[in-house]
């Protein structure tokens, strides 16, 4: 799956990827009750776990298992974006492509490379060129 944003001249900025396990949603939608500036949509069949902010916060209440996986969820994710807010910020095209392989290879083989672009902010023509660097090393 994937969640992006279209901007005012119809261009899609990916801000999240996801493969089974992860968790795909606007969390400032879900905290503030607010409409979503974000689509999310699945490049591949899937099987998808709706649940809503009501039914959510009873199992946190109810469940410690479920509050456990959620905290352990939320952890990875705070870390997964702290981390790719500072590679956005500071380091170079190529930087950023060797950091994701080394993080998720398993998202190189699941989304087609214009994707994966948009995800790291470059375009593809870029990140062809970083791929063809990487390959002469």
């Amino acid at each position: 799956m994937r969640q992006y944003s279209v901007d005012d001249k119809g261009t899609e900025h990916i801000v999240r990827l996801g493969v089974e396990g992860w968790w795909m949603g606007d969390r400032e939608s879900w905290a503030m009750l607010s409409p979503s500036m974000y689509n999310i949509d699945a490049w591949e069949d899937c099987e998808m776990l709706l649940i809503n902010r009501d039914n959510t916060l009873e199992l946190i209440k109810n469940s410690p298992a479920f509050c456990a996986m959620i905290h352990k969820l939320d952890e990875r994710n705070n870390i997964a974006n702290q981390r790719r807010l500072t590679s956005s910020i500071s380091a170079t095209a190529e930087k950023r492509y060797t950091d994701f392989i080394a993080c998720y290879p398993e998202l190189l083989e699941r989304f087609p490379q214009h994707v994966i672009a948009s995800y790291l902010g470059i375009n593809k023509d870029t990140l062809s060129r970083v791929k063809r660097q990487i390959l002469q090393k």
